[in-house]
């Protein structure tokens, strides 16, 4: 079963209070929050009190999105302290925490085996200290980390061998439908939650935001795959057209509508 939400960095100019207006409004059933506006790391109170209204408006908080880099990376530079990301997410009372392979612009294809090897030892820590809280946690899949394809997912997911850690999935900017397809299917149970957005590469190589509605010929696709796959997952809408409500709200119905076929 997939359920849908919505990531609330895609309103970072929001409060809290109007994501949560927004979502329910909207017919949406959870939200991701994330770490670096709406529940910073570590701010016990900020994230308590987005869960307490994210559960008062009949939503789940369905993860939160953290900025940790598991790695090599600084902590309270590159990354934040992962005991401020638990205490956030413990806060919250979100069920899985996101989370990213290495510090950013750490391409797969660019880093030597002992990066990988540090940072499938940092997420085995991190994934040890959430398992005892009952927590998961799961990769980003994007560029500029160690899970930026397919290919490197399944070569991280193997290193960490960690039964609560899982990974995300999002089309790559740029990608072709069969090959997500691929992606959707290889990942398997391995695959935690979507990111759900429709952007097209203009001839500048910039992104352009679509409606939601405009991607249908790849959305029912992968929703479709994604759904023969056991267990549950969200699909969080990310990011909108024009960045503003009505956008949100018409890719909020596309979206309802796709998961109730």
């Amino acid at each position: 079963m997939i359920d849908a939400g919505l990531c609330s960095i895609t309103f970072r100019s929001l409060s809290p209070r109007q994501i949560v207006k927004a979502a329910a409004e909207a017919g949406l059933a959870g939200i991701e929050w994330g770490g670096d506006v709406h529940c910073p790391h570590g701010d016990v109170a900020a994230a308590t009190r987005a869960g307490l209204m994210t559960r008062e408006a009949g939503l789940t908080v369905a993860s939160y999105g953290s900025y940790y880099r598991a790695g090599p990376a600084v902590p309270g530079k590159d990354s934040p302290e992962f005991s401020a990301v638990m205490d956030s997410a413990m806060a919250l009372k979100a069920p899985l925490i996101r989370i990213w392979a290495g510090s950013f612009g750490s391409d797969a294809g660019e880093t030597d085996e002992a990066y990988w090897s540090a940072v499938a030892d940092d997420t085995r820590r991190v994934a040890e200290i959430a398992e005892a809280a009952g927590l998961q946690i799961a990769f980003e899949y994007h560029a500029g980390s160690l899970t930026d394809s397919l290919a490197s997912t399944l070569r991280l997911l193997a290193l960490v061998d960690y039964d609560n850690v899982s990974t995300y999935w999002q089309p790559p900017f740029g990608s072709k439908r069969q090959p997500n397809l691929t992606a959707i299917e290889a990942l398997g149970e391995n695959l935690s939650n979507l990111h759900v957005f429709h952007w097209l590469r203009t001839a500048a190589d910039r992104i352009d935001r679509r409606p939601l509605a405009e991607g249908e010929g790849h959305w029912l696709n992968y929703l479709a795959e994604a759904d023969d796959i056991p267990g549950g997952r969200w699909a969080l809408l990310e990011f909108v057209a024009d960045g503003g409500l009505d956008a949100f709200c018409a890719d909020a119905a596309t979206l309802i509508r796709w998961l109730s076929r």
